[in-house]
């Protein structure tokens, strides 16, 4: 059975798409099948791993009974498998409202296809609606990028109210996995105080893999690639590929 990881933070600019490719990518090197799923309307996801050209996206796949998830996935550079996105999938948010088992259209869909994938990660919305309640309702666990930052903790208390409504009302196999510190300088006071304040605030829910900052990040957009290939030895590939093992192990520290 696939392991399905929602990454999510209703806060934007966190590390949610970076993470999504890196963890992938740091997963597939460890010969786990990996499927990526872009449940964001801006289609981040897509565009940073290149994918332009699509004959189906995931709104096709919520909005369209008879197409499945099979049908829109396509490979990547990251020997990942990407179920894409683009800004027709905005216009599911309003369309699902009077849906019939609204909320759970992504999960039914996923069931599918549970054998073919060891992971499954979903790239959710810096939002709380309705893209982002089927894939809390999908997933078994919810990894929080946070970014190393004094408003990081921002919005935290919302989103957590969210997961558990939805573990109570939804979905109760649900866990958070954990909470990732991204864009983190170790050189700097602010980011030593930050991570600090993360721990006292949500001790062992805090993942000790902080991310490092790196503009090297923004550079594998362009490249269409993840940092485990665009920059295979820096400390960012190594801190992704540390996360995949503590995944895979069922770990948080």
């Amino acid at each position: 059975m696939s392991r399905i990881i929602a990454i999510a933070n209703q806060k934007g600019g966190v590390g949610k798409t970076t993470t999504t490719i890196s963890l992938g990518a740091a997963l597939s090197e460890l010969e786990k099948r990996v499927l990526l799923i872009d449940m964001d309307s801006q289609g981040t996801l897509s565009i940073a791993l290149g994918i332009n050209g699509m004959n189906g996206t995931m709104y096709d796949v919520l909005r369209d009974m008879d197409v499945m998830l099979e049908d829109v996935v396509l490979p990547t550079a990251t020997n990942c498998y990407l179920a894409p996105s683009n800004i027709h999938l905005a216009g599911a948010e309003v369309e699902l409202i009077n849906e019939p088992g609204r909320e759970f259209i992504l999960k039914s869909k996923l069931a599918a296809v549970d054998s073919q994938y060891d992971y499954v990660l979903i790239d959710c919305p810096p939002s709380l609606g309705m893209l982002t309640l089927n894939s809390f309702t999908a997933a078994e666990s919810i990894l929080i990028p946070v970014q190393a930052h004094y408003l990081a903790f921002r919005g935290m208390q919302m989103l957590l109210t969210t997961i558990a409504k939805v573990k109570t009302r939804l979905n109760p196999e649900l866990d958070i996995m954990g909470i990732l510190p991204t864009f983190f300088d170790r050189r700097t006071k602010h980011s030593q105080e930050v991570m600090q304040q993360l721990k006292e605030y949500y001790g062992d829910k805090v993942i000790d893999i902080p991310i490092p900052s790196t503009i090297k990040f923004a550079d594998t957009t362009t490249a269409g690639e993840s940092i485990l290939t665009y920059s295979s030895t820096s400390p960012a590939a190594t801190a992704y590929r540390k996360l995949a093992r503590e995944v895979m192990n069922g770990k948080k520290n």
